[in-house]
């Protein structure tokens, strides 16, 4: 849901009609975990096992849609449940991949952070924006440093709980954190700057 919202927000914005609301909020919504299923080989992804992530984020469409102009000063709100989706996300993908190969470093931070930031991804190429996560503030680094700090946990403590709390609270903290203080990471500099 919370990244449903950041979807349908940004759809909002770019004054797509009812379906392109719920079509973004669902991409964005769903399709980390989805493109992480493919990539895994399962036979089908868990978004259309359980039919319950897909009616969420059409729930969430639906209703920012009707509820936009009250909901639009919450903004600052919903970034937070971003960023706390981003870290429950990462760390989902994280342990899907623990779970179906072990303790391989190389796939549990790449499916944690694909869990974590491939539909947010999608979300701003379908509306012909550079993806976020490559530009601003801590997003994609947060994701990493979370997928990293749970397979470090794990493998120290062995300890699933441990790693997983470690994880979202590394990944959520440096998000909000760098949300509030607008940190971010060099970029080179053109003789345009």
């Amino acid at each position: 849901m919370a990244f449903a919202v950041t979807g349908a927000f940004k759809a909002i914005e770019h004054k797509a009609d009812i379906v392109g609301i719920i079509i973004l909020a669902t991409i964005t919504g769903v399709a980390g975990g989805t493109i992480r299923d493919i990539i895994f080989g399962n036979e089908l992804p868990n978004s259309l096992i359980d039919p319950s992530y897909v009616i969420i984020t059409i729930s969430t469409a639906v209703v920012l849609f009707l509820l936009y102009s009250r909901m639009r000063k919450h903004w600052n709100l919903f970034l937070k449940f971003d960023a706390i989706g981003l870290g429950v996300f990462t760390v989902i993908g994280a342990t899907f991949a623990y779970n179906l190969f072990g303790m391989n470093f190389l796939v549990i931070v790449l499916s944690g952070m694909l869990t974590g930031i491939g539909g947010g991804i999608l979300r701003d190429v379908f509306v012909n924006q550079t993806p976020i996560v490559f530009v601003k503030e801590l997003y994609a680094s947060a994701s990493f440093i979370g997928a990293i700090s749970f397979y470090f946990t794990l493998m120290i403590t062995g300890e699933i709980y441990a790693g997983t709390i470690i994880g979202i609270a590394l990944t959520t903290g440096l998000r909000l954190v760098a949300m509030k203080y607008n940190w971010n990471l060099p970029k080179v500099k053109s003789r345009y700057d």
